[in-house]
């Protein structure tokens, strides 16, 4: 529902996680086509627009907070295209039902074929089935920092200006019937 919208403004969604408690918070998690770094502004010019597509579409029951967040430099991989993306980079990759004994595994990521993740461990190449990843995410490593930096040293004008380099920015917004509140928050990591 709001992936189309945020494609045609520049972000790809990452993910989206509905989670209960005191009270509902809808997480979404975008970041940026051109792989820079979200900013404050991003993410509030994201949580206007899911904001409107909710009100009109209106799926969510009662009052909840509606989280905007960048992935972060360690990432979940949440989409085939995810782990080919980032081929070379650690990630740690658990499964939903254990293969060959195991659930968790971690190693360099080869990438994708004929609907199998190729990972590089310890004990050499392993194979896991996509449809059997429960949850992936890359490690923090220098190889992935070195990485980012390489990607932040010709930042984008409006990145340099709104954004320290390795932030994590998110934003949230009130739902209570008409009535919204926003809030944005960052914070910067000096790794």
């Amino acid at each position: 529902m709001i992936e189309p919208s945020l494609g045609a403004m520049g972000y790809r969604l990452v993910r989206v996680l509905m989670t209960s408690g005191r009270r509902a918070t809808l997480q979404v998690m975008a970041e940026r086509l051109d792989d820079l770094p979200i900013t404050h502004d991003d993410c509030a010019e994201i949580s206007r627009s899911v904001s409107a597509i909710l009100d009109v579409a209106d799926p969510i029951a009662g009052a909840y907070t509606l989280e905007i967040s960048s992935p972060g430099i360690d990432r979940p991989l949440v989409r085939p295209q995810d782990y080919d993306r980032f081929r070379g980079f650690e990630a740690k990759i658990e499964l939903a039902l254990p293969f060959d004994g195991r659930r968790r595994f971690r190693g360099r990521l080869i990438g994708t074929a004929g609907g199998v993740l190729r990972l590089l461990t310890e004990g050499g190449e392993t194979r896991l089935p996509l449809e059997a990843v429960a949850r992936a995410k890359l490690i923090l490593t220098n190889d992935l920092i070195a990485a980012r930096q390489r990607v932040l040293s010709n930042p984008h004008p409006r990145q340099a200006a709104s954004s320290p380099p390795n932030s994590l920015t998110h934003g949230t917004r009130e739902h209570h019937g008409h009535d919204r509140h926003i809030r944005a928050t960052g914070t910067a990591s000096s790794r």
